[in-house]
């Protein structure tokens, strides 16, 4: 690795001297040529001289929409400059989310294993969402079960013989769509009364055992095509219509 130099903004003094002797003690080809404690001293200090690399923390002023911006701003501004989180905020998946959004070449959570000259080293090389291992681990948990639901979904498609028109139909009526706005939906070749013939063959599919002598109706219908996982709570997106 090269040596580049470094901007660390960090608001936590003792934060500030715990991740300044990891650098100089780890990563001896980085040269801190400053640090800010706010958004307001890094603006200043980024103007002075352009580093290869600046290390950001998220929270600052107790504020953590702040760090966003100050990434959002680096990358627009600054295109060539890499910016790598080193924050504290462990539980704030959303902010995680709205920082690599934002453009950041990677997160470090100050937890586990910290900052590495590795870590550092991937990022100075090219290398885009760069994670440490508290933060990969969640990004694998959430990979898996993203998967799996998957994977519940074909099965549910096959097992219940759904076709392409009984997903769509189920997913809008699980939207509050009423049987006459579904026709009217581009590439629904039905009309009302072909709704309710298929609303029906549904319910004998799904409810092959009835409804504990309860009516179903189209709410009724659609939570158990949420429950079965014939259609997904975390993606009902309507048609265009």
């Amino acid at each position: 690795m090269e040596n580049f130099s470094i901007i660390v903004v960090e608001d936590v003094p003792l934060e500030l001297k715990g991740t300044e002797g990891i650098i100089k003690n780890d990563i001896p080809e980085a040269h801190i040529i400053g640090s800010a404690d706010s958004e307001k001293a890094y603006w200043k200090l980024i103007k002075t001289q352009v580093p290869d690399l600046v290390l950001l923390d998220l929270g600052l002023g107790g504020s953590t929409t702040v760090g966003v911006e100050i990434c959002r701003n680096t990358k627009s501004t600054y295109p060539s400059v890499k910016v790598l989180i080193f924050t504290g905020e462990i539980l704030n998946e959303k902010l995680w989310v709205d920082v690599l959004d934002a453009g950041c070449d990677g997160i470090i959570l100050k937890s586990g294993e910290l900052l590495t000259r590795e870590d550092v080293a991937s990022v100075m090389s090219g290398k885009r969402m760069v994670f440490n291992q508290p933060i990969l681990e969640k990004i694998v948990e959430r990979f898996k079960h993203s998967v799996g639901s998957q994977i519940q979904k074909q099965e549910a498609l096959i097992n219940y013989e759904i076709d392409e028109y009984d997903e769509r139909f189920l997913r809008h009526l699980a939207l509050g769509y009423t049987k006459e706005q579904i026709t009217a939906l581009r590439g629904m070749p039905f009309g009302v009364k072909s709704l309710e013939k298929r609303q029906n063959e549904l319910i004998q599919k799904l409810f092959p055992n009835g409804n504990g002598g309860m009516g179903i109706n189209a709410t009724r219908l659609a939570v158990r095509a949420l429950e079965l996982r014939i259609i997904d709570i975390d993606n009902l997106i309507p048609d265009d219509e």
